[in-house]
């Protein structure tokens, strides 16, 4: 019998105060797992505990910077005491600067990179000894199509998610011995507060033209909902996958499938 079952699970979901990590969440939470998570700032965590109460789940919230190794170490240390070992991490926490290259700091470029690509180092590295002496572990990072795509404005994030990518598969690669499993989730664009800038309407009510060339390019004709992504998460967090390691699942509506349309 296939098992995506989560139940007596501990599964921590970075930066899970809303969108695509809170879904996720939600998603593990359906599956009978006890869901944890993060956030930078007191009053976001806040925000997240009232939203997952909403839901009728009973969450549990730190502020952590998962830049900050110490502040990382101290918060899995206290789950660990207050919650129980981490079975599930979702590396999700992220930011994205649309930036042209030549107009981007060096700064900036290091901002991205340190929460989009060494905050999910910083989080697995202090997760994976307690899930060694365990004997299990998953580690779901989410990556992106800018794994294996460029864009103009988005050097540093598609560096960073590049980077999560190898990363992903290293972690397969030293700890699978281990029954830990690292996998990724690359989703295409989805719906969400941080992409709503790119899907609001022109001044004259047409449909901006970035929203009008991801539906043209994405076969399933749409932007991919956080709701899209619960299944492939559950997936790769449950038994069911258990000899699934260093993939990265690309839930993207084909996007990447595809060449496009021929033009008229």
């Amino acid at each position: 019998m296939i098992d995506f079952s989560l139940k007596g699970k501990v599964a921590l979901i970075t930066g899970a105060s809303y969108g695509i990590g809170m879904a996720i969440a939600t998603a593990y939470s359906e599956a009978g797992a006890t869901i944890v998570f993060n956030d930078i700032k007191p009053e976001l965590v806040d925000k997240g505990l009232a939203a997952y109460a909403e839901k009728g789940i009973k969450a549990h919230g730190y502020v952590c910077d998962v830049t900050n190794e110490e502040q990382v170490n101290a918060m899995v240390a206290q789950i660990e005491k207050e919650v129980g070992v981490i079975d599930i991490l979702v590396n999700n926490a992220g930011i994205i600067k649309r930036i042209p290259m030549h107009e981007m700091s060096a700064a900036e470029f290091r901002q991205v990179i340190d929460i989009d690509l060494n905050g999910p180092f910083i989080v697995s590295k202090a997760v994976i000894p307690s899930m060694m002496k365990k004997g299990h572990g998953k580690i779901i990072n989410i990556c992106s199509m800018m794994s294996e795509l460029g864009r103009e404005t988005v050097s540093a994030y598609a560096a960073a998610k590049g980077g999560l990518k190898m990363l992903t598969r290293n972690i397969a690669s030293e700890y699978g011995e281990y029954n830990i499993q690292c996998n990724g989730i690359g989703p295409g664009y989805i719906a969400t507060p941080q992409t709503a800038p790119l899907r609001e309407p022109q001044a004259d009510g047409s449909r901006h033209p970035f929203d009008a060339f991801i539906v043209a390019k994405t076969p399933a004709a749409r932007w991919g909902t956080p709701e899209d992504l619960m299944g492939p998460a559950v997936f790769l967090a449950s038994e069911a996958s258990n000899f699934v390691n260093g993939h990265v699942l690309y839930v993207d509506g084909g996007i990447l499938a595809y060449i496009g349309k021929q033009p008229k």
